[in-house]
């Protein structure tokens, strides 16, 4: 089947359009600045070709035709025409209460989509943008959504809720979401392949990228996650300070004179890599300042690792014993220096890598175990694959019609 993946953003449109029948992509690109000057479209073949196109997008719906266009141009295209993409799916970041599993689009879907905008407004309104435009651009096609945080919904009440009074959690839907799901679902059922078997596994899963997650998956079911309520929590990100004393909010909001929304801009835009280097956001900017003797980049760094550690030993706990690390998306699978420090001083756990083995491990696609062998807990480097997830879900679901 041919399914073209959708994930939108307020100005942009990536795609990947999949054949499943051999899990393969066959072509991708995104359209950028949609709704401003210089909108285009960068379309790439699958022999890696790219081209890029200027194209006046008002809309998402004026981006989707663009989309098509390219997938169905003599020259650049990999369609004769779009009754050959037999539906669509779309990667939803924030399913609320509402979503614990993918599902097609219709009426009903939509209204409980619209609810979630309180809880992920940057996203939840380009995903319905998106969403209309190629219902608009092509009707008739059936679209599905998989959600990033349906993979969390197994979590145990006690993992979920915060103590706060509980008629506030049910009245303002306040609990722990999670986010990535889609990524950690991939590489935890990757891992499970790896062990072979499904129950009695304990995996922790660390999406690490400039948004970063960590997951405890047993018996291929998440039994807890560090992102929170919002994608705020847990680990320092590039510019996400992550979990910190909530004290600290109302501290700095009273001596730096923050409203509330410049205080979650603060918190979201000016902390995490950005905030304690004081120059950059970017992993590779920060390890090599280290190579320089630049403490606060070191600092950065090992903040990170530090507390990368800390989730796994306290997942260990969580799930009374460990099968399995594993490390993907952007900073898991290309920053050897991040997985050292966080495996370093685990032989407790039985964490041993190939430390020089892991060192030339970055920019590659394939699967890399790094656990030496006489390793107690395996570790693995397994690139993600959201958009593989997003285009089986959608054929299983169209297929079930």
């Amino acid at each position: 089947m041919n399914v073209l993946v959708v994930n939108a953003g307020s100005s942009s449109l990536k795609y990947q359009l999949f054949d499943t029948s051999a899990n393969e992509v066959r072509s991708k690109g995104i359209c950028e600045r949609i709704g401003m000057e210089g909108s285009r479209i960068e379309h790439k073949q699958a022999d890696g070709t790219k081209t890029v196109r200027e194209h006046p997008m008002n809309d998402h719906t004026d981006a989707m035709r663009v989309v098509i266009d390219a997938l169905t141009d003599p020259v650049i295209g990999c369609i004769k025409d779009m009754s050959e993409i037999e539906a669509v799916g779309h990667r939803i970041v924030h399913g609320g209460a509402y979503f614990s599993e993918s599902v097609l689009v219709d009426a009903e879907v939509i209204s409980k989509l619209e609810k979630c905008k309180d809880l992920a407004p940057l996203h939840t309104v380009p995903h319905l943008m998106g969403i209309k435009g190629c219902t608009e651009a092509m009707p008739g096609v059936p679209q599905a959504l998989v959600f990033d945080t349906a993979f969390h919904t197994t979590l145990p009440e006690y993992a979920k809720y915060y103590a706060i009074p509980y008629e506030m959690s049910e009245k303002y839907e306040i609990r722990r979401y999670g986010a990535h799901g889609t990524s950690h679902r991939f590489v935890a059922a990757e891992m499970q392949k790896i062990l072979g078997r499904v129950e009695n596994t304990k995996i922790v899963t660390c999406h690490i990228g400039n948004g970063a997650s960590i997951s405890a998956v047993k018996d291929g079911k998440c039994i807890d996650t560090s992102m929170g309520f919002t994608p705020l929590d847990g680990v320092e990100m590039g510019t996400r300070c992550g979990a910190i004393d909530p004290a600290i909010v109302t501290f700095l909001m009273n001596k730096e004179g923050f409203t509330p929304d410049e205080m979650s801009t603060f918190m979201n835009k000016k902390c995490g890599f950005l905030g304690v280097s004081g120059f950059s956001s970017d992993s590779r900017d920060i390890e090599a300042a280290i190579l320089e003797n630049n403490h606060r980049a070191w600092l950065a760094a090992n903040i990170l690792a530090y507390q990368v550690k800390k989730y796994i030993g306290s997942y260990a706990a969580a799930m009374n014993g460990l099968d399995a690390v594993v490390f993907t998306a952007g900073m898991g699978e290309n920053n050897p220096e991040l997985r050292d420090r966080a495996c370093m001083d685990m032989e407790y756990y039985g964490i041993k890598i190939d430390r020089e083995l892991n060192a030339v491990t970055h920019h590659q696609p394939n699967i890399v175990e790094l656990s030496t062998p006489d390793s107690k807990v395996k570790v693995y480097v397994i690139p993600t694959n959201e958009e593989l997830v997003i285009a089986n879900d959608t054929e299983r679901l169209v297929r079930g019609m």
